[in-house]
């Protein structure tokens, strides 16, 4: 086909509302363009295809990602030497030779190739226009609650409005640029990627632009291999006009309005490219404009709007000041409840934009990022950022947004059972501090690496997800046979403690690590390798507990559970430091090389996990804050929400606001996204975890209504929050006490709920509401 041609009507009255400055929706705005500023840009994204809009008039910019562009291929990492130097490895740990354990360990244990590469960028699409002048009457916005980025401006007497979205519906981008005279629109396109990828024009279509490309695979101490076939495709359809394509460019002249389509896709599940981005396009384009933009913000708008956040104002004239003038104020010591409630919201939007069922699992930076070798290759890390990314799908109503996770999980479960058979001769599935798309489960990065505990924490989600929505199908089919098989390495991979050592005859891990940090040996010298950290023993209390409980809800493998009972009872216990009171970081009572770590491992048990708590372990608890306090206030923007969610498990709503305002003040670019530097998107999800984890907790069977209010709230509301047990909360507060509750059930079951000392219990129907006032009372 020579051109392809559609009719492309207007936008109906009732969705046009949906593209004008929300008054009533969170959104981000700006009074100038981004100006080649990646972290002033504003992203969307369908959890497959992302984009970030820099708002620029006369050349845009929409830098392009894809979830399956990734450098590599298949492998698991499994080494072959590293079962035999196993034992000679945990006997020189438990002799306190760590220096020649670390060595045997890193000769012997790393993963083959000891790295993973990078995932990158799909490429950018420019829309350069004709330079006629300085614009005026300049905006730029991001809506959240339709997920639509849009520009308006005018050069000289012509107003102009572009509005771009990533469609889940349609699975396309889509970009539509209109203005207020007719025939004023001309746009050359174009597409580029700095390395391994060309732009053409389509020779069957003159209004097509692909660009096609092929990563090459560089592994240390191997030949390079051809990695992924990717491809990008755009095609412009106008209203009006005319339209001409040669060396690489579309030409779009007197056009009344333009719509690009913009698809993208590789072969990472072994269908051509090609063939993917041409079937996409050709369903999008059949449908009009107002079909596509109705479906995107119905799907939108039926994932956000289940929760709403109100923490209260700095008044109307901050409110009407641009993001950016807001975030200054903040940075400047001045406060803005609404950009905190703007910030927890945008949170949901990013793991919206960037995990969807069938997608990948939200990376380091979700799905959003420009660079070739990205900054820790943009991977999924287990020992903390990964899991961080999804400790809001839950309680923030975002459930079907976990599950790139748990498909995750599954693709690890082959490798992984390679990894732990060769590597640690266990049963089960195992998988250590990073991964990859291609099933990478070994050790990497250096001995920091051999951390096997990462499938165990990730176990922990699918469980999650269960005792939020009481899905016993679910359960059993997905997730305690993930469950079982982390516990099933677990309990081949602990160990006996000799004679000699403090926990002797109590089962612990070894090799070991708490992430990424050091201790002083008795002998002055460093050492980061140990065994029995206190994060692994917190990290396997939490899984095999669950699998227990899992077990008897199923009614199913009693011997099992009685050989997870068993180790429960074995498993070293946790170790309070007799020099100051604080919760050990490791078996012995090493002293800190950084006290001020940005890792606070230790506390695991206190969040995530709540084997820990002030109501259940009292001189635990008290521990833990101490080893809390002991941290600091310092750390980077993804260690801050952490002890954000530590804060609010110890009812200490002001500590928590102090951080989260810290965070706000200092960690945050212009777009909002966190700042290391550079982005890492752990800390914005993390974030709104922390502030949902202020407003209502329901780890200990019950739902606890405001159990960290700060004082810096005190009249505001929620809705749509969800706890534990099958129920979704509202509340409303008024001069820091609770003013009513809104509590609805999808189950039968009993419903415990604590405020302010108070409990109330009552029988809970499945599709009922329950209305409860300040003191509690079911009215």
């Amino acid at each position: 086909m020579k051109n392809l041609k559609f009719s492309w009507c207007g936008v109906v009255a009732a969705l046009s509302v949906c593209l004008t400055a929300s008054a009533d929706g969170p959104s981000l705005w700006y009074r100038k363009p981004a100006d080649g500023n990646w972290t002033a840009a504003l992203p969307v994204g369908n959890g497959r295809l992302g984009a970030m809009v820099f708002g620029n008039t006369s050349k845009e910019q929409l830098q392009l990602n894809e979830d399956t562009v990734w450098e590599g291929y298949k492998r698991d990492g499994a080494n072959p030497a590293a079962l035999a130097a196993l034992p000679e490895i945990r006997r020189l740990l438990f002799a306190d030779k760590n220096e020649e354990a670390t060595a045997l360990a890193g000769k012997t244990m790393m993963g083959i190739p000891t790295r993973i590469k990078s995932y990158q960028p799909l490429g950018d699409l420019w829309l350069e226009a004709p330079d006629s002048g300085a614009p005026t009457d300049y905006r730029r916005e991001l809506d959240l609650d339709t997920g639509i980025a849009s520009v308006h401006y005018k050069i000289g007497d012509v107003s102009f409005t572009r509005e771009v979205f990533a469609s889940v519906p349609d699975d396309v981008i889509v970009v539509r640029i209109t203005s207020d005279k007719p025939g004023t629109i001309n746009e050359t396109l174009s597409m580029t990627r700095e390395r391994d990828a060309a732009c053409v024009n389509d020779p069957d279509a003159t209004n097509r632009l692909v660009l096609r490309g092929q990563l090459t695979v560089e592994y240390a101490g191997q030949p390079p291999a051809p990695g992924m076939k990717f491809e990008a495709e755009v095609i412009a359809l106008p209203s009006g006009g005319k339209i001409s394509g040669s060396g690489g460019k579309l030409v779009v002249e007197g056009a009344n309005s333009l719509v690009l389509l913009v698809a993208g896709a590789t072969d990472y599940r072994g269908t051509d490219p090609d063939d993917l981005c041409r079937a996409t396009l050709a369903k999008a384009a059949a449908k009009s404009y107002d079909t596509l933009l109705a479906a995107q913000v119905a799907d939108q708008k039926r994932l956000f709007e289940r929760v709403s956040l109100d923490l209260g104002s700095a008044g109307p004239e901050v409110e009407q000041l641009p993001t950016d003038e807001r975030l200054g104020r903040v940075e400047g010591g001045q406060s803005d409840p609404g950009l905190l409630a703007t910030y927890f919201q945008y949170g949901r939007y990013l793991l919206m934009g960037s995990s969807r069922p069938g997608t990948m699992p939200a990376n380091l930076q979700g799905i959003w990022n420009d660079q070739i070798k990205a900054a820790w290759n943009s991977d999924y890390h287990l020992n903390i950022n990964i899991q961080m990314n999804y400790w809001p799908a839950e309680v923030c109503n975002l459930a079907e947004c976990h599950e790139p996770l748990f498909d995750l999980m599954d693709s690890l479960v082959g490798p992984g059972g390679h990894v732990a058979q060769v590597e640690y001769g266990c049963r089960g599935w195992v998988a250590h501090h990073l991964t990859d798309p291609f099933g990478f489960a070994g050790p990497a990065d250096g001995v920091q690496g051999i951390w096997p505990m990462g499938a165990a924490w990730l176990a922990q989600h699918p469980y999650e997800h269960y005792l939020f929505s009481g899905d016993k199908e679910f359960l059993a089919k997905r997730a305690y046979p993930l469950m079982k098989g982390a516990a099933r390495f677990i309990l081949d991979f602990l160990v006996e403690a000799p004679p000699g050592t403090p926990m002797a005859g109590k089962l612990v891990t070894a090799p070991s690590h708490s992430p990424e940090n050091k201790f002083y040996l008795a002998d002055g010298k460093q050492s980061a390798f140990t065994y029995g950290a206190t994060m692994d023993l917190e990290i396997i209390h939490d899984l095999l507990s669950n699998c227990i409980d899992a077990s008897k809800t199923l009614n199913t493998d009693a011997a099992f559970r009685e050989e997870c009972e068993s180790a429960l009872m074995r498993l070293a216990p946790l170790q309070i430091s007799k020099k100051d009171g604080r919760l050990q970081e490791w078996i012995e009572d090493y002293k800190d090389v950084d006290p001020r770590h940005r890792h606070t491992s230790h506390l695991f048990a206190v969040y995530p996990g709540h084997e820990i708590t002030p109501e259940g372990t009292p001189e635990l608890a008290e521990a833990a804050k101490k080893a809390l306090e002991s941290r600091g206030n310092g750390g980077t923007e993804w260690s801050k929400p952490w002890r954000m969610c530590f804060w609010a498990r110890f009812h200490d709503g002001n500590r928590a606001y102090a951080l989260l305002t810290d965070e706000a003040s200092s960690f945050l670019y212009p777009n909002l996204f966190n700042r290391y530097p550079p982005f890492q998107i752990d800390g914005n999800l993390a974030s709104t975890a922390a502030i949902a984890e202020m407003l209502l907790q329901s780890h200990m069977n019950s739902i606890d209504i405001l159990p960290a209010l700060p004082d810096a709230w005190p009249t505001g509301s929620v809705s749509g929050l969800r706890a534990r047990g099958g129920f979704t909360v509202d509340m409303q507060w008024k001069d820091g006490k609770l003013a009513g509750a809104t509590i609805r059930s999808s189950l039968d079951g009993p419903c415990k709920v604590r405020y302010a000392g108070k409990t109330v219990e009552f029988p809970a129907a499945a599709g009922k509401s329950y209305r409860l006032d300040g003191n509690l009372r079911v009215i």
